[in-house]
């Protein structure tokens, strides 16, 4: 027979983050400097992060 493992439960502010923003559609967008050229399109583009989910987005400049 298996192990029972006991799960806690998670507290208020752990809750609450699971609920952000994010799940609505919105982020928090951050601007990411580490890559500025994109090999395969041959432009520049920006990449975005969400600084709370961590989702990522391109804009072509």
């Amino acid at each position: 027979m298996g192990e029972v493992i006991k799960f806690r439960r998670p507290s208020a502010r752990e809750r609450a983050e699971r609920k952000t923003l994010c799940e609505t559609g919105f982020h928090k967008w951050r601007v990411v400097t580490e890559k500025k050229f994109d090999v395969k399109r041959g432009r520049l583009v920006t990449l975005y992060r969400c600084a709370r989910c961590g989702k990522e987005k391109t804009k072509l400049l």
